[in-house]
């Protein structure tokens, strides 16, 4: 298991943080309890499974959704 932290631009809206936390949830390899959203500090930190989901493709959902990525950082759990 991983641990990822994905840096996201500023978060204007709580429904943006909803709509995250149910995208990164939603893919296989994420431990769905470990999701995090957060909205002052706009990172999302969840653990994952590298050898199911890559960090770019947990990126890309986040993307695909409309958020932009500043930066990601991933550590062995």
């Amino acid at each position: 298991m991983s641990k990822a932290t994905i840096k996201l631009e500023t978060l204007s809206c709580p429904s943006c943080l909803q709509k995250i936390e149910s995208a990164v949830k939603g893919l296989d390899g994420i431990d769905k309890n470990s999701v995090k959203v957060l909205f002052n500090s706009s990172k999302v930190k969840t653990n994952f499974e590298e050898d199911k989901i890559a960090i770019e493709e947990i990126k890309k959902a986040i993307e695909d959704l409309g958020y932009p990525i500043i930066k990601s950082k991933v550590k062995a759990a």
